[in-house]
């Protein structure tokens, strides 16, 4: 799907850098303060560090992971996907 992910990145501050594979591109931000539940691994800056693309999804070990969709129709509104 066009909202598949191709690549990602960590960035600074607990955000990524996402690109989609019809070249949307843009940053998810996360609030440290609502990384809870199945998220609380994620305020490790090593853990976080271990983002990766499976199946056009941004995924983390444990299987953690970010819907494509949602994240593709905030990017492409807002250039930010803010999770808060």
């Amino acid at each position: 799907m066009y909202w598949d992910v191709v690549e990602v990145k960590p960035l600074e501050a607990l955000g990524l850098f996402v690109r989609f594979t019809d070249g949307l591109s843009g940053e998810v931000r996360f609030s440290p303060e609502h990384l809870s539940g199945v998220f609380e691994p994620l305020k490790d800056p090593a853990y976080f560090k271990q983002v990766y693309v499976d199946h056009g999804a941004v995924a983390w070990p444990g299987q953690i992971d970010l819907a494509p969709d949602a994240m593709y129709k905030e990017i492409k509104a807002n250039g930010v996907w803010v999770l808060a």
